[in-house]
């Protein structure tokens, strides 16, 4: 006799329903994977703004740099640079008879920026105008501001009779020293005006700062041969300096 026996389809169905519930996530070798954060945009904006700055600092120190150095600096240089001269001449062509004369200036000598300023008071003798003078070895160039005239007149440096800053310098620390006396003569040089100059700037910091604002002429140096006629004298004037061995007479005529 066969025995058949039928197993229970509703035991096993509860198992499947619960086994189907659930919902496995795979794990990467047990570690917890963190979120992805966004990118931040690199700050553009900050950066032109840090840039214009950094210009516009360097705008306003760059011109005050340049402004300290020839305008200020300049002005502070150490007391054996600067000398109070006066140096007695005989004026053989227009004062034979009057016999010697003192001519007295301030001398400043600027040995780094290779120029020299000469300041000339009132003379105590009529005939020549006090000054100004600027002589720039830098440029090749003499300023002469005639401040009774209240006008500036510029020319190329004459280097025969004017000293270089070095020997300049020397010369009138054995000056000082009573080492060294200079001679005692004066010489001669004429010029006449050639025209009107309109561009400072182009004759160097040194004289721009003794012109700025003046009249300004340009000067050229006439011919030893040539004399003043007569007529001319009126339109004649004369600035007498001294920055060699020698007392210099510049005659300057305006033909204007």
């Amino acid at each position: 006799m066969v025995k058949i026996t039928f197993q229970s389809v509703s035991a096993q169905k509860p198992e499947k329903d619960q086994d189907a519930d659930k919902i496995t996530i795979p794990q990467a070798h047990g570690r917890l994977v963190p979120p992805m954060k966004p990118r931040k945009s690199f700050p553009v904006g900050l950066c032109c703004l840090v840039i214009g700055l950094v210009i516009f600092t360097l705008g306003l120190v760059l011109p005050s740099i340049y402004i300290y150095r020839f305008y200020f600096m300049s002005q502070q240089i150490p007391e054996d640079s600067l000398f109070h001269c006066r140096v007695i001449y005989e004026d053989s062509v227009y004062a034979p008879l009057r016999g010697r004369q003192e001519l007295e200036e301030n001398v400043g000598i600027y040995l780094e920026d290779n120029y020299e300023q000469i300041s000339i008071p009132v003379p105590h003798f009529g005939g020549s105008d006090p000054a100004d003078i600027v002589h720039d070895f830098q440029r090749g160039l003499t300023a002469y501001y005639d401040i009774a005239l209240d006008k500036c007149y510029i020319t190329e440096l004459n280097t025969t009779a004017v000293m270089p800053p070095r020997s300049l310098w020397e010369l009138l620390v054995n000056v000082k020293r009573g080492t060294y006396l200079p001679q005692t003569y004066i010489v001669q040089e004429e010029m006449v005006v050639t025209g009107r100059l309109r561009n400072m700037r182009q004759l160097g910091p040194f004289i721009h700062r003794l012109c700025f604002g003046k009249e300004t002429y340009r000067l050229r140096r006439r011919n030893q041969r040539q004399r003043i006629e007569r007529r001319e004298t009126k339109k004649c004037h004369r600035i007498r300096h001294f920055e060699n061995t020698f007392v210099v007479e510049t005659v300057i005529c305006d033909r204007f």
